[in-house]
């Protein structure tokens, strides 16, 4: 996503005047900052390293790098523990990727994902859909064009249990309410996921005739299918609609976090559809100018969304905010040997979108520069707390001096955290994270204290034009490409899907045996 435009000025804080004043404002709230509120059995500093195998391409530099003096030859990409089984490149692709496996009719499994609204030299624009039945060799099937899927943003999502594929009209980011809208697109699978079935695509009238009060960007499924939320960064809301009857969406409740100078992102909602947890994001960075930290998790009580009473009113039980991150972008709801966790991604490290101002000034405070994954336990939902942070070499403050010279000719996200998945929501062993040029990166989070990487796969810059690409960094191979988009992990067969945005879709294949893990196969096998 672009960077929101700036509620505030900025002000430089030192990082314990930051934490100190974090503490005393948000005491009244029952809100502590994420610092203050980690684990002391928290992992360490960085997370350990992968140990790769004989035969792959590790990274040569600090974790998750890609030194400047690898670029002007054409970065050739690296991995570990992870090989490239499969690709479709077709356009390019943009934010995000979803996927589906028939289990009526033919036996299929297929991958969607979306692509730019640029249309010179597009062989096909809108959402592209993959036969992913052979991972060896994916193909195009279709292209869906309807309004949303046209440019859905990071809103394009399945919902496993009614085989629907929807997305919402975030086009150009939902930044401009004269482009991006109301707009809910809805596709039936159930039949032929290769090729997707129109069930409705239309605006979502809000009662009293303000449809335009709802602008695409993010998205998600109650687990039921029966609810599907809008995340609209332009209104700063959240939406909820009605999707009993995929031909026919209604509006339901809005709910806006009460978070000054912050908007709003990504959401997961629990299985029971009573919960939802929200972000709230901060784009200005350093707290657009107030000491007190605004970017973090929302847990809200969605019951009367789900019981559907007459005027639904959506209630927050409680919040978590930090200050070394900022544009809060998803949150994954999930269990780790049994006890409920928040997996929660940052967009940008606590400067903000990327200036070398605000990347220089986290450095010098001591934060991290760019934005990262954390694991935040949930057992008492008005009190949730940070257990863990997913921070690679590149994260450490302490070697900015080395990353520096990579920055030229980045964009905002550099090395920066953006979609992560799990394995399995009820019962999650690894979390796999796409980053902008640090790639693909998977972690052991058995124990959601300790994670550990054990696989990643940077795949080599684009060696020509992707003009479907959301970021087409193509410029003679020099940069690495932009891994941005949620990741399918299939434990049956070892896999990994995903896509980057030169690369197109990508099936991965782990190695050396580091996953599934040795006790999940033998489960398998009972």
């Amino acid at each position: 996503m672009e960077p929101w435009p700036p509620h505030g000025g900025y002000r430089n804080w030192a990082r314990a005047t930051l934490i100190a004043f974090s503490c005393i404002a948000l005491s009244a709230f029952g809100v502590s900052s994420g610092e203050e509120q980690e684990d002391e059995h928290a992992a360490p500093h960085t997370v350990p390293k992968a140990v790769c195998g004989p035969d792959d391409h590790p990274e040569t530099g600090l974790q998750g790098q890609v030194p400047a003096s690898m670029r002007p030859t054409g970065f050739k990409g690296f991995n570990c523990n992870l090989e490239l089984v499969g690709q479709s490149a077709g356009d390019g692709a943009s934010w995000q990727h979803a996927q589906f496996s028939n289990r009526d009719g033919p036996a299929k499994r297929c991958s969607y994902y979306d692509t730019s609204s640029n249309t010179v030299g597009r062989t096909h624009l809108g959402t592209a859909v993959i036969d992913v039945t052979d991972p060896a060799h994916p193909k195009q099937t279709a292209s869906l064009t309807t309004t949303a899927m046209l440019d859905p943003w990071e809103s394009l999502k399945v919902n496993e249990r009614r085989q629907l594929l929807a997305a919402d009209n975030g086009a150009y980011g939902g930044f401009n309410a004269t482009t991006g809208g109301p707009q809910l697109d809805i596709y039936d699978l159930s039949n032929d996921c290769a090729y997707p079935q129109l069930l409705t695509a239309a605006p979502i009238v809000v009662p009293g005739g303000k449809d335009r009060a709802i602008v695409g960007h993010e998205g998600e499924w109650a687990p039921d299918g029966l609810t599907y939320y809008f995340g609209d960064l332009w209104n700063r809301q959240y939406t909820a609609v009605d999707t009993t009857d995929p031909t026919q969406p209604k509006y339901i409740a809005t709910f806006k976090p009460n978070v000054a100078g912050a908007s709003v992102h990504g959401l997961s909602v629990s299985d029971d559809g009573t919960r939802a947890y929200l972000v709230s994001a901060d784009y200005t960075g350093f707290h657009a100018g107030s000491p007190t930290p605004n970017n973090g998790l929302i847990i809200v009580d969605t019951s009367e969304v789900q019981a559907r009473t007459a005027t639904p009113v959506i209630r927050e039980i409680s919040r978590l905010f930090w200050d070394d991150g900022a544009a809060g972008q998803h949150t994954i709801i999930t269990k780790i040997g049994g006890k409920p966790y928040v997996i929660f991604a940052d967009e940008t490290g606590p400067g903000g979108f990327f200036r070398m101002s605000n990347w220089k000034q986290a450095c010098d405070m001591g934060l991290p520069p760019f934005p990262m994954a954390r694991i935040i336990d949930i057992a008492d939902e008005e009190h949730p707390r940070i257990v863990s942070k997913l921070k690679l070499e590149i994260h450490d403050p302490a070697n900015c001096s080395k990353i520096a010279p990579d920055l030229p000719g980045l964009r905002d996200y550099v090395y920066g955290t953006h979609y992560c998945s799990v394995d399995d929501t009820q019962d999650a062993s690894i979390l796999a994270c796409g980053m902008f040029s640090s790639g693909i990166r998977v972690y052991d989070i058995r124990n959601p204290r300790r994670p550990k990487e054990i696989a990643y796969y940077n795949p080599p810059a684009a060696t020509s034009v992707r003009p479907g690409s959301q970021v087409n960094f193509y410029n003679g191979a020099v940069n690495p490409d932009s891994c941005s988009a949620h990741i399918y992990l299939d434990k049956e067969n070892g896999q990994l899907w995903t896509t980057c945005q030169d690369n197109g879709f990508l099936a991965l294949k782990f190695t050396n045996g580091v996953w599934p893990f040795k006790r999940d196969r033998e489960s398998d096998d009972e």
